[in-house]
């Protein structure tokens, strides 16, 4: 059973118009390729015959393997011929072997084209440095423009208050915390007394202009009420005399009780 698996990775470098006009075939870093029924048999000398089914997109059928296998002539032949061949680079049986596509120039020159792995039967293309590079950074700077995308909606700015942040989560903690009221203080006896001191302090160099004798009465100014003389200490002592006779005088007055009969 042979499938071709076909998965959408970025092309890397490469503009919204660039990628429309790539073909499949031209891309194959987001491909794979497998045929179930060599699973079980794959191993080193047949590796390459599976390579190179016609179902597989990674085959080029004008290379020299084609040649030589047509001809049915070993591979070793391979090194008498120039051009675009195919060769077993690395073996790891039974899981991972690595194929190696090279233009040859003669016996001891060729060059590497392209590299194809096969992971359990499944066929991939090696992607190239560059390929790698490019897609590393293109992650790397997206995440970090992300990041700071990210920072930039939670950034607030107001002429009073100028710069400040403004995160989601401290919204639903400050929801979830309950509100603590602060106990308030009871002012000590120093404080009430140096209030009343100020008060009378200010009172005193700044004194009213009118003055309201009864609720709802108009203000009067203070030069129209007349002042009553305070009553002096001598006045108050007198005033404390005449009542404590008046009290001896109307309790010396008091008649004596009456005296009741006695039954005999």
């Amino acid at each position: 059973m042979r499938r071709l698996v076909v998965t959408q990775f970025p092309c890397v470098g490469l503009g919204e118009t660039d990628m429309a006009a790539v073909d499949s075939r031209d891309n194959l870093l987001g491909i794979s390729w497998v045929d179930s029924a060599w699973i079980p048999i794959l191993n080193p000398g047949n590796v390459l015959d599976y390579f190179s089914e016609r179902s597989n997109p990674f085959y080029d059928r004008t290379c020299n393997n084609e040649v030589v296998k047509m001809q049915r002539l070993s591979l070793e032949h391979l090194h008498n011929m120039t051009g675009l061949e195919y060769i077993l680079l690395h073996a790891q049986e039974p899981i991972l072997y690595i194929i190696r596509k090279q233009h040859r120039y003669s016996q001891t020159q060729v060059t590497p084209l392209a590299d194809y792995y096969i992971i359990a039967g499944v066929v991939y293309q090696a992607p190239d440095l560059g390929s790698v590079i490019n897609s590393r950074m293109l992650t790397a700077v997206h995440a970090v423009q992300s990041a700071f995308d990210e920072a930039l909606s939670y950034c607030r700015y107001h002429p009073s208050k100028g710069y400040w942040w403004h995160f989601k989560d401290q919204e639903e903690r400050d929801k979830v915390k309950p509100k603590s009221k602060k106990k308030e203080e009871p002012s000590s006896i120093f404080q009430r007394q140096r209030v009343d001191m100020l008060l009378l302090d200010i009172r005193q160099k700044f004194q009213p202009k009118y003055i309201q004798p009864k609720s709802g009465d108009k203000p009067v100014p203070v030069e129209q009420v007349k002042k009553e003389p305070e009553p002096t200490t001598e006045t108050i002592k007198q005033e404390e005399k005449e009542s404590a006779k008046n009290s001896q005088q109307s309790s010396s007055t008091k008649a004596p009780p009456e005296k009741r009969m006695r039954l005999q």
